[in-house]
């Protein structure tokens, strides 16, 4: 477990926001392996020790699975983010959580039990572009996902190569954001003319959009694998989820570093 994780714990504990029971048990890795449902292990500590807090993969397992695994979270009063998930898994929480919430486009599933943590510096936001409209389900998913634990995110949907105008009518909204998210199909190259006009991340998402030769999202993948313009990093096909995690990780990294030894300074 990382230090500055550590410190969080114990400067919670400090401030009243965890009992004493539930610092111990987020410091200790064999107390969380007793959170074992046989067919799941939840790891109900991960945000502490990772900074994102575990998230539930909804394909392919039973509703009656997902909900005991969600009250394992619910319990804790910890929030809940489920992909890749059907309208009947909703429709079958919603039920027992009135206040489940389901993003149709991105196939996710969120319920709140607290609000997320928002950034105390309004001008840091993480921008999510799309080469085209069909594209946007999985730019949804990094949206939903970013916004999941209080990252502020822009969007800017179809705005591919195929028309470059309008890519740069955008300029300014571009050039202020602090991380940016491509996601295209076709070709992908929209992520390498992102790059060379700015000086931030870019995180390309390769989708299945386009016709055969695509190869269901390849060629994109490996077009944006092959970039020539620098500070590209390439997750997944269709993974928005991936992208979402990653940028949002990227924004809080430069937060971290922006406040320097302000969490030092508030333990001591």
């Amino acid at each position: 477990m990382k230090k500055d994780r550590i410190k969080e714990i114990l400067l919670s504990f400090k401030e009243g926001k965890l009992t004493l029971e539930r610092a111990v048990e987020s410091l200790s890795y064999k107390e969380l392996a007793k959170n074992n449902l046989i067919f799941a292990r939840v790891d109900i500590s991960r945000k502490i020790r990772c900074g994102f807090p575990e998230v539930i993969f909804g394909q392919n397992k039973k509703a009656e699975e997902i909900l005991k695994i969600v009250d394992s979270f619910l319990e804790k009063n910890e929030n809940v983010l489920i992909t890749k998930a059907s309208e009947d898994i909703y429709q079958y929480l919603s039920k027992y959580h009135q206040n489940a919430s389901y993003q149709k486009e991105a196939k996710m599933i969120t319920i709140l039990k607290k609000p997320p943590l928002k950034s105390l510096n309004k001008s840091d936001y993480l921008l999510i572009i799309t080469g085209g409209t069909a594209d946007i389900p999985v730019a949804e998913e990094a949206y939903v996902t970013a916004d999941f634990v209080g990252t502020r995110v822009e969007r800017l949907y179809d705005i591919g190569v195929a028309g470059l105008h309008r890519l740069l009518s955008q300029e300014e909204m571009l050039l202020k954001a602090s991380v940016i998210i491509v996601v295209a199909g076709m070709e992908g190259a929209l992520a390498s003319v992102v790059s060379g006009l700015v000086s931030v991340p870019v995180v390309a998402v390769p989708t299945s959009t386009g016709y055969g030769a695509s190869f269901q999202g390849l060629a994109a993948l490996l077009t944006m694998l092959n970039s020539c313009a620098p500070g590209v990093v390439v997750v997944n096909i269709d993974n928005g989820f991936g992208a979402g995690y990653f940028g949002a990780m990227l924004l809080k990294d430069e937060r971290r570093r922006e406040s320097g030894s302000d969490l030092e300074s508030r333990i001591n």
